[in-house]
């Protein structure tokens, strides 16, 4: 069977990763076949319709800022690499793509899949990298080591590696209906499954429960995994669940959302459709929202 996460935008991936325990040498930026993925704030630089420049373009995006190897695609090395964010949209690097942030890659499909979970991987260690100029056990300044895979600390001998943040979204069921909510911060009439950060010592189980509770005041029964989605806004990891309400009385939190509602199987398919009576929407198809509403509109879930 199919893994339903690689129907999902930033997972799927052709990179074998270099990895903070590899014993390759990291090779040079003019290494045979090389390509290199360039961000500039928050957006990809593209050339026609890939972010997997060749060095040639790349060097016409100007000086490269950190620079990482992030392993292999297809046996040629791949590099990430992060420029001024002024650079961003040039005509001279994207005459394409005027708008090119990773969300929109993901949503409208201009590059292939499999680049879109390498530039979630280069995305998320350059974002953790700007974070991490200094030791967290001593305060000293650390240094780039395994290709990007990982930073050391000189002084105290401490070797730092990238983080992801976990969160739980999951889809609520109670009988035939599933609750689905809206945030403050959602374009108007799009509704979606609540969602949240595992804490520490959490499960992935009483993370559903809690923030299930926390949010619209329901208490979940059994807990069951669907799939995952990385989200390099800017390290997370969403684990989709389907979980059981053990009853329908919703008492919505309004700092965290603006409406909370049970929606049948009925109406969650003319949302995904477009023909929702009250024009209500769902997030895009690359989204694992989308995953498990769709999977609970075909009765799957």
């Amino acid at each position: 069977m199919d893994d339903p996460s690689s129907q999902l935008g930033y997972a799927h991936t052709r990179l074998v990763r270099h990895s903070a325990e590899s014993a390759e040498a990291v090779p040079d930026l003019d290494a045979e076949g090389a390509r290199i993925v360039i961000l500039s704030g928050d957006r990809i630089l593209l050339s026609e319709n890939t972010a997997l420049l060749t060095p040639a373009e790349a060097a016409r995006a100007g000086v490269l800022g950190l620079t990482l190897f992030l392993g292999r695609v297809d046996g040629a090395p791949v590099f990430a690499a992060a420029v001024p964010a002024e650079v961003a949209g040039t005509d001279d690097v994207a005459p394409s793509f005027p708008s090119n942030d990773l969300r929109s890659l993901a949503s409208e499909g201009r590059i292939a899949p499999h680049e879109l979970g390498l530039l979630a991987t280069a995305k998320s260690l350059l974002s953790w990298h700007a974070r991490n100029g200094f030791c967290a056990q001593c305060g000293s300044a650390t240094t780039l080591a395994a290709g990007g895979y990982r930073r050391e600390c000189a002084a105290c001998g401490t070797h730092h590696f990238p983080r992801t943040d976990p969160v739980v979204i999951m889809l609520i069921t109670h009988g035939e209906a599933c609750l689905l909510g809206r945030s403050p911060r959602f374009n108007t009439g799009m509704y979606s499954c609540l969602a949240g950060f595992l804490e520490p010592g959490e499960t992935i189980e009483d993370a559903v429960r809690r923030e299930t509770f926390e949010e619209v005041g329901l208490t979940i029964g059994a807990v069951r995994y669907h799939a995952s989605q990385p989200w390099p806004f800017p390290a997370s990891l969403m684990i989709g669940c389907v979980a059981e309400a053990r009853d329908a009385a919703i008492v919505i939190d309004p700092v965290e959302l603006a409406d909370a509602r049970w929606f049948s199987r009925t109406e969650v398919e003319a949302m995904m459709a477009g023909r929702h009576p009250e024009g209500l929407t769902t997030p895009p198809p690359m989204a694992i929202a989308n995953l498990l509403m769709r999977a609970f509109g075909e009765g799957r879930a």
